[in-house]
């Protein structure tokens, strides 16, 4: 199947004017626009949270096994998982007496690959970023 961002609807982020692999973008953007995808990178900006989608990336995953692979406490997966659900990016069902979480978008790991490749590409640059890198205080915070 040969789905083109756009026929997804989830462009607004992309700069607009310059050719995306398969769409034109248009240079203005309004910013309410961009709210969505800046929603989107603020629900992975919790290391803990992020973790959890790398590790479902691999597949599904109960509270038990995200506990045990992340080293985070069990109210904390929790929480994280309850924040990626209420974001539309996990969901879970019934396996006997615990859930079985699992990515709702398989798309997302391929976020997660792009970013990889920023990071790479950066040479992990924003690690070193004032406002947003390692060490400013902002990590982890929600």
């Amino acid at each position: 199947m040969d789905t083109k961002i756009a026929d997804l609807g989830y462009t607004s982020f992309l700069p607009k004017g310059r050719y995306h692999r398969h769409m034109t973008i248009d240079p203005v953007v309004d910013r309410t626009e961009l709210a969505p995808a800046a929603a989107l990178f603020r629900s992975l900006g919790d290391p803990g949270r992020l973790a959890i989608v790398r590790r479902l990336a691999g597949g599904p995953a109960r509270v038990a096994d995200l506990v045990s692979a992340l080293g985070l406490a069990q109210s904390t997966v929790s929480k994280h998982l309850a924040c990626l659900r209420d974001c539309g990016l996990v969901d879970s069902e019934p396996v006997g007496r615990a859930s079985l979480f699992r990515l709702t978008q398989p798309a997302l790991i391929d976020v997660l690959a792009g970013a990889e490749a920023v990071l790479v590409a950066t040479g992990n640059a924003v690690a070193l970023c004032p406002t947003f890198g390692v060490g400013s205080g902002v990590e982890g915070q929600r």
